[in-house]
C-alpha cells in the first residue's frame, strides 16, 4: 500500500464534499488529476472506496474505514507539527487562521493589526471558508482553530464568543417595510426571497427557521457571494437576510434598507473555536487570548507587550 499524506487529504475532501470535482476544488488539484490519483488509490489497495452516484460519490464500507483512519493521521501530523513548532516559541513561523467571511472581511482588518505588528517574525495566513468547513476541519485535524458563527453545530470542540453577528433584513429602499425599526420574521415569510447557494450554512439556518413556521421561503434566485445578494436587492429583485456588518459593507448608496430581525436567532455571534487549548502551538494560543479567549493562560514565549491587553471586541 503507497498511500501518502495528499492522498489522504484529496480522499477525506472528497468525501467531505460528497464530490469529485468539489472535492478537487478544496484540495487546489485539476479535476483530472484528482480523479486520476482515486483510481490509483483504489488500484493500489484492490478496493472500490466511493460509489459514483448521478449527483456525487459515497464512501463504500471500505472507503468509511479509509476516512476514519486517514482521520487519525492527519490529526497525528497536526499534532507533531504543532510540538516541533513550539521549538522555536514564536521567533519566526506561519499562523494558519480559518475564518468566515464576517469574521475575515468585519472582524479581523480591525483587530489583527496590533497583535500582528509587535511580532515581525511571525506571518498570518488568513483562509476564507465556511463555519461548517472550518468545524469539518478541526474535527479532522487539518486546522488549529478558527473564527466561526454559533448558529453551526460544532460539538465536541470548544467554541467561545467574542464578536456580535446578528442578522438583519435587507430590503429594497421603496419597498413597505424599508421604515419599519425592526420586522418579526413570521411577517416577511410571504416576501420573494434573494439567498445564497443552498449548500451555505447562513442559508440553511435560515431556510430551517422558515420550516420550523410551516413555510418554505420563495426563493427568486440564489448568489454565489454576499455582493451578489445585496446587488439583486438593491436592483428590487427581491429580500434578503445577511449579518448586518456585511449588509452595512456591501450597501450600494440609497441601495437597500437594512432592518433588525426581532427572533433571538438572528443575534447571532462570531466565536473562537478548537479542540483543546492545551493542543494549540503557542503562536494561536497568543492569538487567540488577543482576539478575547476567556480564561486561557497567554502562550510561553509570547506574552503581550508590558502593559498591553488583549484588544477587546
Amino acid at each position: 500500500m503507497r498511500l501518502d499524506l495528499s492522498d489522504l487529504r484529496l480522499f477525506l475532501c472528497i468525501v467531505d464534499a460528497g464530490s469529485i470535482t468539489q472535492g478537487a476544488l478544496r484540495a487546489n488539484l485539476a479535476l483530472a488529476s484528482a480523479s486520476e490519483r482515486l483510481r490509483g488509490m483504489e488500484a493500489d489497495l484492490g478496493l472500490k472506496l466511493l460509489e459514483r452516484r448521478s449527483r456525487g460519490v459515497a464512501t463504500t464500507e471500505a472507503g468509511e474505514a479509509l476516512a476514519h483512519h486517514a482521520r487519525l493521521i492527519l490529526r497525528q501530523q497536526a499534532l507533531l507539527k504543532g510540538e516541533l513548532r513550539d521549538f522555536a516559541l514564536g521567533a519566526r513561523g506561519t499562523i494558519h487562521l480559518y475564518a468566515n467571511t464576517a469574521a475575515l472581511t468585519v472582524l479581523l482588518p480591525r483587530t489583527l493589526g496590533p497583535w500582528l505588528a509587535a511580532r515581525p517574525g511571525l506571518r498570518v495566513e488568513l483562509k476564507e471558508r465556511t463555519s461548517v468547513e472550518i468545524v469539518r476541519m478541526l474535527h479532522a485535524g487539518l486546522a488549529e482553530a478558527g473564527i466561526v458563527s454559533d448558529a453551526v453545530d460544532a460539538n465536541g470542540l470548544v467554541r467561545q464568543a467574542i464578536a456580535k453577528d446578528h442578522l438583519a433584513l435587507i430590503v429594497p429602499r421603496t419597498h413597505r417595510l424599508a421604515e419599519c425599526a425592526a420586522v418579526r420574521f413570521i411577517d416577511i415569510l410571504d416576501e420573494a426571497f434573494v439567498g445564497l447557494t443552498s449548500r451555505n450554512a447562513l442559508q440553511e439556518h435560515i431556510e430551517a427557521h422558515a420550516r420550523a413556521e410551516g413555510r418554505d421561503l420563495a426563493m427568486r434566485v440564489h448568489m454565489k457571494t454576499f455582493e451578489g445578494v445585496c446587488g439583486m436587492v438593491s436592483d428590487g429583485v427581491g429580500v434578503a437576510i445577511l449579518p448586518r456588518s456585511l449588509a452595512g459593507r456591501y450597501r450600494r448608496k440609497n441601495g437597500y434598507r437594512t432592518i433588525p430581525l426581532a427572533e433571538k436567532w438572528a443575534r447571532r455571534q462570531l466565536c473562537l473555536c478548537f479542540r483543546d487549548w492545551n493542543e494549540l502551538s503557542p503562536p494561536i494560543q497568543s492569538l487567540l487570548a488577543h482576539l478575547g479567549a476567556k480564561s486561557q493562560a497567554p502562550a510561553a514565549g509570547l506574552m503581550p507587550e508590558r502593559g498591553q491587553t488583549p484588544y477587546g471586541v
